[in-house]
């Protein structure tokens, strides 16, 4: 299953992925990947100085007609359409939408999401954050977890300590053992952390322990940022954080 999530076949434009592993282009700047029989990825990019196009993921998770989006993409225009194509292709209505972080790879579109009445989630540092930077709020907080039910899925949204940014979230999927730690995590190909201006990078190391002991039985890990892989990537994110704070 791994290696079919790292082969993107491209469809025409407003196709439904079939199989396991296909991508169908949504937008110029989007495409949408299966992972499951319930779960798809989104992939959005965005011009992102001084880095460049930027690509970053969120999921779609859909079970009886409803889904959950988890991140938006970067922009208000992108999430209108991705919701659009929620609605006509998966013909399923989004019920509650989760940002795993302020950052405007997870919330961009965020604005788009509250003009349709979605219900957001959010932990509360997100919130506050949100607030102080005069960006659009999620309206509903939680402290340390939270658990939203899909039908027959569940997503667990458990924050562990800093990382990529001080209110980072990790929302594990445990009928699909599927772990989304966005931005959190970085992908098998990364050889640092990447941005790290809103980042506590002495605390980074420590989360990725407690991811490890919290999420034993993860079998898909999707980054923010690259492909999907297995837990070796927080692994190797824990291993890039101990360098970069030892250096510190």
């Amino acid at each position: 299953m791994l290696l079919a999530l790292l082969v993107f076949c491209w469809s025409p434009s407003w196709a439904g992925a079939r199989e396991i592993g296909e991508s169908v282009r949504v937008a110029a700047d989007m495409e949408v990947v299966r992972l499951s029989e319930r779960v798809y990825m989104h992939v959005s990019r965005y011009e992102m100085p001084p880095f460049g196009l930027v690509s970053a993921n969120g999921l779609i998770l859909v079970d009886k007609g409803e889904a959950f989006l988890l991140d938006t993409p970067w922009t208000v225009a992108q999430t209108e359409v991705l919701l659009d194509w929620i609605e006509n292709v998966l013909r399923a209505r989004v019920t509650a939408c989760v940002p795993n972080h302020w950052h405007k790879d997870a919330m961009g579109g965020l604005a788009a999401v509250q003009r349709r009445g979605i219900p957001s989630y959010a932990y509360e540092e997100t919130i506050a954050i949100a607030g102080q930077k005069g960006l659009p709020r999620p309206e509903h907080g939680f402290a340390d977890t939270l658990t939203l039910k899909l039908h027959a899925l569940e997503a667990r949204c458990v924050y562990l300590g800093g990382g990529h940014s001080t209110d980072g979230i990790f929302i594990w999927i445990p009928a699909e053992k599927l772990l989304f730690p966005g931005c959190m995590v970085k992908d098998g190909q990364a050889t640092n952390l990447g941005n790290t201006e809103d980042a506590d990078v002495r605390a980074w190391p420590v989360t990725m322990d407690k991811a490890l002991a919290a999420f034993p039985e993860a079998r898909i890990v999707v980054p923010g940022h690259g492909r999907p892989a297995g837990p070796e990537l927080l692994r190797h994110t824990r291993d890039l954080a101990a360098g970069s704070a030892g250096a510190r």
